[in-house]
């Protein structure tokens, strides 16, 4: 028969238990109306000489015996077995409802008395935090030293978490690196919430020392509170989770309160995350092309290709908004490439004199096989490798310079161009550029921008200058805004330079016309002078 799942099942054996029971009392009886008995008998045989006691009496004597013994040794094998059995039982409770690595609550036991909590706290007039708590650098930790290293590092973190918090107070592993915690306080006092997380902060920017190693993270904490608008536990682990995530992109080792301002930002960046997944295969991520200009001629020299999104109803959608979000999910490699394809296929019957730069995430400087596929795209649109111009940031090259090497190498060998982005913002240049092989130096806009109010971007922009003519590499200014700007870099002997100061940011179209007006669109020589066999658009018919 199958037991309902609701009801204590029924332990084996539980009727043999019962008739040993019954039998070892009845041979304690026995052996108290018998014993006394035959005894007695005994002795005066012994001591008087009398009839000794009935060979039936002493059996039975016996027998009894024997049974309190078997009673006595079941109800000690009983005894211990319920022992163990309440032992094991208190064990799976335990690792039902803790994290086994740290001794925490999990997720569910937390939501369970996190809401006995959250009751208990609205009926004493008190308000209920919620701290979402999440390590930062944890998996580059984890991934440089292993999981035993990673898991002592947890244990550790635990300690310093578990100890931050006020004496009565739920402490929780949700999983990874991230932990919760949360506890009673008074409303009207939120300044003790904000100390308990400025010390917890603290804490865990100081050095762990696990497994023999000194361990340096920090962690980014949302806070809740229940009496904002939270109906429920669940909605203010929630409210805590979106402001742990505004805490770590702000910048990490901090904490944030929740507000509701967070949670429509979240919206929609949502919104525009699921959009983008359609946009990019639909082509609605299009180039815009900046104009780079030869600082001492005057003349219009290339074009660096922006991304911009036309949207179906909201019109053009700043990259501002869209590119961080492709780097976060990984959409930005097919966003780049499909920009690629458009750019390339438009500047095909554009002058051989202008060039393309194309900006590379870090993100698809982890690819290994981003230079054929760049490549691929350059085949397939018959654009001159020789064209273009890769540009990379410097920040891109700390994750995997052998592999960035490895990438640049092939573009190289191809005739592609290289160029370091936004040089200046980073921290070891002079090592990069010896490592790489650079055909160009692109001044960072945040010192171009104050050239003229600045006396330190100014002497930044020219020590750059002047490292670029010592290693013999151009240099090309962002962020030209005025007339001002752009006579002091020409002073200065810089190559080319970039901005508004030039003209916006054209579309395709938009570019069209201004190279029409330049004469910078190449014409297609008369029909009857083409090779039948022969496509019109390679490149070395249009360069005639």
């Amino acid at each position: 028969m199958k037991l309902d799942q609701d009801e204590p099942p029924v332990r084996a054996g539980a009727g043999s238990d019962l008739i040993a029971g019954a039998v070892s009392v009845a041979a304690i009886l026995m052996f108290v109306g018998t014993g006394s008995s035959v005894l007695s008998k005994t002795l005066r045989h012994y001591l008087e000489g009398a009839a000794p006691a009935d060979r039936t009496l002493v059996v039975a004597l016996l027998l009894n015996v024997a049974l309190i013994l078997f009673g006595w040794r079941r109800h000690r094998g009983l005894t211990n077995e319920v022992r163990i059995r309440a032992a094991a039982e208190e064990r799976a409770q335990v690792l039902a409802s803790r994290d086994p690595l740290t001794g925490f609550l999990n997720r569910r036991s937390l939501a369970e008395e996190g809401a006995a909590m959250f009751a208990r706290g609205h009926k004493r007039n008190k308000a209920m935090a919620m701290l979402i708590i999440d390590l930062d650098h944890f998996k580059t930790v984890n991934d440089m030293h292993g999981h035993a290293v990673g898991d002592a590092l947890l244990r550790a973190a635990a300690s310093e978490i578990a100890a931050a918090m006020p004496p009565i107070a739920l402490t929780a592993r949700l999983g990874g690196d991230e932990f919760a915690c949360a506890f009673l306080f008074d409303p009207a006092q939120p300044d003790m919430v904000e100390r308990i997380a400025e010390k917890l902060v603290a804490q865990m920017a100081q050095p762990f020392e696990a497994e023999g190693l000194r361990l340096h993270v920090s962690c980014s904490v949302g806070i809740a509170r229940s009496d904002f608008d939270c109906v429920s536990i669940d909605a203010l682990m929630r409210s805590a989770d979106i402001a742990m995530y505004v805490a770590k992109k702000g910048g990490r080792n901090r904490y944030a309160w929740f507000d509701h301002s967070m949670e429509r930002e979240l919206q929609t960046r949502n919104e525009l995350e699921n959009g983008l997944r359609s946009a990019i295969p639909r082509g609605e991520i299009i180039p815009y092309f900046e104009q780079q200009i030869d600082l001492q001629t005057g003349n219009l020299i290339g074009f660096e290709v922006l991304a911009r999104w036309e949207h179906p109803t909201r019109g053009l959608i700043s990259p501002e908004l869209f590119i961080p979000i492709a780097e976060e999910t990984g959409m930005i490699a097919d966003m780049s490439l499909a920009l690629m394809q458009q750019a390339f296929t438009a500047a095909r019957d554009w002058d051989s004199s202008i060039t393309l730069s194309v900006n590379i995430s870090p993100f698809q400087l982890r690819d290994a096989w981003l230079a054929q596929k760049i490549i691929k795209v350059l085949t397939e649109t018959r654009f001159p490798a020789s064209r273009l111009e890769i540009e990379i940031t410097e920040s891109s090259l700390f994750d995997n310079l052998s592999l960035a090497q490895s990438i640049v190498g092939s573009l190289k060998n191809q005739g592609v161009r290289l160029a370091l982005d936004d040089f200046g913002t980073g921290y070891s240049s002079l090592a990069h550029l010896r490592a790489l092989p650079f055909d160009r130096i692109k001044i960072d806009k945040s010192f171009v921008m104050s050239l003229n109010e600045s006396t330190d971007s100014a002497a930044i922009v020219n020590a750059i200058v002047s490292l670029g003519e010592s290693l013999n590499l151009p240099i090309t200014a962002e962020g030209v805004e005025d007339a001002a700007i752009a006579a002091r870099l020409k002073a200065l002997g810089c190559a080319k330079a970039q901005g508004w100061h030039y003209g916006r940011p054209l579309s395709v179209s938009g570019a069209r016309r201004l190279l029409a007006e330049r004469r910078l669109l190449v014409q297609p020589p008369p029909a009857a002078t083409f090779d039948s066999e022969m496509p019109t658009d390679r490149p070395d018919r249009m360069a005639g």
